[in-house]
């Protein structure tokens, strides 16, 4: 059971690949890779600006305890000229806190400073990498779109993309049918000819019978011309043409009617 569900498995992980594979384009995936980019680089600004702001907070906080340290300063000087001796130790114990807070703040702003010179020049290094990836991008995409369209240009001339294959299957298959059609009008043609099948409309007539058609029809034409022919002659013509007939009768039976006389 165990070796089945791993196979089930691989199974499904591989046909996901494919279609994630399928799916995938690469293009889509720099654009997100250059997006992803972005986002970093702009938090990085961030990191920048923010250790920047800092610092210069300090620096703010720097400056009012270093003028409150010299203000200490000068009011000691002043209560010892009076001769106060403890206003003049007071102020200067004063003073001494202050300059311990400078201290720390000193060495905290060198931090931030280092910190935000360190961000300053990864924010320039990613940058550069950022412009670079963004022109290797853009290369890449359009030799892709290229590609492309040069293999759907040569799918559709060799007619191998789904798209054309569809219209050739389509013409194909007009083609067997209009072949199994003339194909089958010329079998029944044949048939009908030959006499294996009958004629039920009796529109269609054999060779044979054709050509006796057509020999009537001559003859019949013929007749009616002749006829035509002797009705334009007129009467004359035709009482001429059956005395003649009678002479000719009357000459051909003559001989027969003759006696003959042997001589003796």
């Amino acid at each position: 059971m165990s070796g089945v569900m791993k196979r089930m498995g691989m199974i499904f992980r591989a046909k996901a690949n494919k279609a994630l594979d399928r799916a995938e384009d690469p293009r889509e995936t720099l654009d997100y890779s250059y997006q992803k980019q972005l986002e970093l680089l702009q938090k990085v600004r961030r990191g920048v600006a923010d250790v920047a702001t800092s610092r210069k907070r300090l620096e703010l906080q720097l400056n009012q305890l270093q003028s409150q340290s010299s203000k200490l300063e000068d009011q000691g000087r002043k209560a010892l000229a009076l001769g106060r001796e403890d206003l003049a130790r007071e102020a200067l114990s004063r003073r001494a806190a202050l300059q311990q807070q400078v201290t720390d703040l000193e060495t905290q702003h060198s931090t931030l400073q280092g910190e935000e010179e360190k961000l300053t020049l990864a924010a320039q290094r990613l940058q550069a990498k950022v412009d670079a990836f963004r022109t290797r991008k853009e290369t890449i995409k359009a030799t892709y779109t290229a590609a492309q369209a040069q293999t759907r240009i040569g799918e559709a001339f060799s007619g191998i993309s789904e798209e054309m294959g569809d219209v050739g299957l389509a013409i194909q298959r007009a083609e067997d049918k209009t072949a199994q059609l003339q194909a089958r009008a010329g079998a029944i043609d044949e048939l009908l000819a030959s006499g294996a099948l009958d004629d039920q409309s009796g529109m269609h007539k054999d060779d044979l019978q054709a050509e006796l058609d057509r020999l009537s029809g001559g003859t019949d034409v013929e007749l009616e011309l002749q006829r035509m022919k002797a009705e334009l002659s007129g009467g004359t013509s035709e009482q001429q043409a059956i005395e003649g007939g009678t002479s000719q009768q009357q000459s051909q039976q003559q001989p027969q009617d003759t006696p003959r006389f042997d001589k003796q």
